[in-house]
């Protein structure tokens, strides 16, 4: 499996104040990897740091096996920029351009531009290509990025919040285009989210950034397959806190007003452990809150 992007130790600081700590990050061939994180924690930071939007204090960036950056010469940059979509979090076209100009600003720029395939996009999105983009909705903004960044054929899209403000049919039809572009195994995406329900239903491996540092990078289904969250009265926290399951360090744990929750990495096992303790299948977000905020022995 190749890494269409290969990051390592970045390092930006802004004002003397570190905003991206040695955070290393790889996106594999064939993989959809979901970011996630709370507001702050460095993820729009981190994406334009890969984009070569700005410039860093230390580490590299490797897209397509080349370095990549603010140094590369224009033309490695243009080169490799044309394999790469991007959908930002606001729309970053002009605002008193009409929808059909975006297209056609994009089409002067990438030689793979396909007029037919945006323009079916347009339709499919219900954008009337005559308004004005600084007249669309926040998630018809997302939709019309979205159509711009597939009609030049890409070898990776990068999306940071595309699908916010977007209503759940609307966000189903935009991760059924992200699985029909999946379907070469050679294409990834990278797509950072507040909605983790998105990331459940399209995500093969889930990173997590806090505070400018990688807090978590695992298999998706290694949380919402085989990961639980056990609802633990405070003898029966006290119980499987003696059992020897978890090594030093590893047990995370929140109060709760009526009980602990404790993040169980194998719920089958635990199951078998403990029978007449509840335990819940965790969610993506399960897994953050208790990684970032659980405490921890």
């Amino acid at each position: 499996m190749t890494d269409l992007i290969n990051a390592r130790g970045l390092v930006k600081r802004y004002s003397g104040t570190t905003v991206l700590d040695d955070v290393s990050l790889n996106v594999p061939s064939g993989c959809v990897t979901g970011f996630i994180g709370v507001n702050g924690a460095g993820k729009t930071t981190t994406i334009r740091a890969l984009m070569g939007l700005m410039e860093l204090d230390a580490g590299e960036v490797v897209v397509f096996g080349e370095p990549f950056g603010p140094d590369a010469d224009d033309a490695t940059a243009h080169r490799l920029k044309e394999r790469i979509g991007v959908v930002f979090d606001t729309c970053p076209f002009i605002g008193d351009l009409p929808v059909k100009t975006a297209g056609i600003l994009m089409k002067a720029s990438y030689p793979t531009w396909k007029q037919g395939h945006f323009e079916d996009m347009l339709n499919r999105f219900g954008l009337d290509p005559k308004k004005k983009i600084k007249d669309l909705s926040r998630g018809m903004g997302m939709k019309l990025q979205l159509a711009c960044a597939l009609a030049h054929d890409p070898d990776l899209l990068i999306l940071d919040e595309a699908t916010a403000g977007l209503d759940p049919m609307a966000r189903d039809e935009i991760l059924d285009m992200l699985r029909d572009f999946m379907s070469d195994e050679n294409r990834s995406i990278l797509i950072s989210s507040h909605i983790t329900t998105d990331l459940e239903k399209i995500a093969d491996r889930i990173v997590c950034i806090d505070l400018g540092r990688i807090a978590f990078d695992v298999e998706k289904d290694g949380i919402t397959d085989l990961a639980g969250v056990a609802r633990c009265r405070a003898a029966e926290f006290e119980d499987v806190r003696a059992s020897g399951l978890f090594e030093p360090g590893e047990l995370k744990w929140m109060r709760q007003p009526m009980n602990i929750d404790v993040l169980v990495p194998d719920r089958f096992a635990f199951a078998k452990r403990f029978p007449n303790i509840a335990c819940d299948r965790a969610t993506i977000d399960d897994y953050m809150q208790l990684t970032l905020k659980g405490e921890t022995r």
